[in-house]
């Protein structure tokens, strides 16, 4: 791929030969193993990348630090690359929008943008507003319409699954690519979704949850990790350096890669 714009392209394929397997990454370095391991596209993962730039995760980052992380990235891989943006780093739909176009001139190919808001989510139009900016700001990427009903436990359990699909009929109509659907990997569920979403449907695994190729049997043509990568590196940094102040001594970091294979990969 040559160009930002045959990578953008080459992303909404990818959505239509499921399922599209991305193991987050927060970082250049972490994007290039993700990529040298196989993945045919590189995903961040918005928690990772504010923790990397010294801020916590839920819209607290700054919109200039995570924009020129994505640069960062888009110029390191050669696959494409997809944002995770939060709400979108602005307080309302124009600022929205001026994300999306300084997301999608740093070289993004897809980003998501969450429903999700305080301890809630946001009303359905209002999100519906934000999408159609986002897509006004980016008219090529893929935009991923997260919705947050399941992950923060939203009304009553029996009502979550069509609260999920209304919304995203309303996202959809908006401009939204995809739909993300985290908190859910039952496969029964999944598969309800997959049935009943017109477009592809991003699911949210890791430890506990069905492999990705059952996840993928039953509908989801996207799947992510989110944090999953960054915290089990950062688990590994903990054990380290506790190791080495108390004991004295090297156990915990003796599985690392070697400097010369990371640094081949820059």
């Amino acid at each position: 791929m040559t160009s930002s714009t045959d990578r953008t392209q080459h992303f909404h394929t990818l959505h239509q030969q499921p399922p599209l397997v991305l193991p987050n990454a927060w970082d250049v370095a972490s994007a290039l193993i993700v990529e040298a391991a196989g993945a045919r596209a590189v995903a961040t993962t918005s928690a990772g990348v504010a923790w990397s730039l010294g801020a916590p995760d839920g819209d607290r980052l700054d919109r200039d630090l995570a924009v020129g992380l994505v640069a960062r990235i888009a110029r390191a891989v050669k696959v494409p690359v997809t944002a995770d943006i939060e709400a979108g780093f602005g307080a309302n739909a124009d600022e929205v929008r001026q994300t999306l176009e300084a997301v999608a001139a740093a070289g993004a190919s897809g980003v998501n943008i969450e429903d999700g808001h305080g301890g809630s989510v946001r009303e359905v139009a209002e999100q519906s507003e934000r999408l159609r900016a986002a897509r006004e700001g980016a008219p090529e990427i893929y935009l991923n319409a997260r919705i947050d009903v399941y992950l923060r436990g939203v009304g009553d359990p029996a009502g979550r699954l069509d609260e999920t699909l209304k919304r995203a009929e309303a996202y959809l109509a908006a401009g939204a690519s995809g739909i993300f659907v985290p908190g859910v990997t039952d496969l029964a569920t999944v598969a309800e979704l997959a049935k009943n979403v017109p477009a592809p449907l991003n699911v949210l695994a890791g430890p506990g949850a069905p492999t990705t190729a059952e996840l993928g049997q039953a509908g989801a043509a996207r799947i992510s990790v989110g944090t999953a990568l960054a915290s089990a590196a950062y688990a590994v940094v903990k054990r380290a350096a506790e190791e080495i102040l108390s004991a004295g001594t090297y156990e915990s970091t003796k599985d690392g890669l070697g400097y010369g294979e990371l640094n081949e990969l820059f």
